[in-house]
């Protein structure tokens, strides 16, 4: 009698320990289903990138003669308005008006070494990058010729200069210009003809 009542409880531990591990086996495996499970997610060579947005955008440079349509008086008063504009100061003893040529003064854009070097590079093509520059200033000379009664072309040039030298000797230089002092004034004088300053027109991306 004691020998069935023990066959009987192991066959229930038996049972029950089966119970158990088929309980495990399942959950098992469904963990390893969900694992396996690929993601929505498209491999990243499938993404696409925008590599064209936040380039600089730059403008071309006017055109130097710029065309004008404006009486030649006007366009000459306008030109001195512009000059203001820029803190520059027209000098009036080498300047003639009535032929349409105005000169300014050295319009100075760097007074110690480290911001004159910076701005020459940028007014002037400098050829010796080991040239040290204490001051950087540039005049421009203006022209207005006259195609007829209404338009005009008008020439900038701009004479760029840089103070160089070490110790006791220093002197002004001329370095060729860039073209950025001329595109800058031009631009400045068609807002004021025109209205529409160039620079808030569609730009090119660089």
């Amino acid at each position: 009698m004691n020998k069935l009542a023990g066959l009987l409880i192991s066959l229930v531990l038996l049972s029950a320990a089966a119970a158990a591990q088929k309980g495990i086996d399942t959950q098992t495996q469904k963990i390893k289903e969900e694992t396996n499970k690929t993601t929505a997610r498209g491999s990243d060579a499938t993404r696409s990138f925008d590599w064209g947005k936040g380039k600089t955008q730059v403008r071309e440079r006017l055109p130097n003669p710029y065309q004008m349509n404006s009486r030649r008086d006007q366009l000459i008063a306008t030109i001195r308005e512009a000059l203001r504009e820029k803190k520059m100061v027209v000098d009036e003893q080498s300047s003639r008006p009535s032929d349409g040529i105005i000169i300014t003064q050295p319009f100075v854009f760097g007074k110690c070494p480290v911001i004159a070097s910076a701005e020459l590079k940028r007014y002037g093509v400098i050829q010796y990058a080991d040239t040290a520059w204490s001051r950087g200033q540039y005049s421009l000379v203006i022209e207005v010729q006259s195609i007829d009664g209404i338009r005009n072309n008008v020439i900038v040039n701009a004479k760029v200069e840089g103070r160089s030298g070490t110790g006791l000797i220093t002197e002004w230089v001329t370095v060729p210009s860039s073209g950025l002092a001329e595109d800058e004034f031009l631009a400045k004088l068609v807002e004021l003809v025109t209205g529409v300053s160039p620079d808030a027109q569609p730009q090119t991306e660089q």
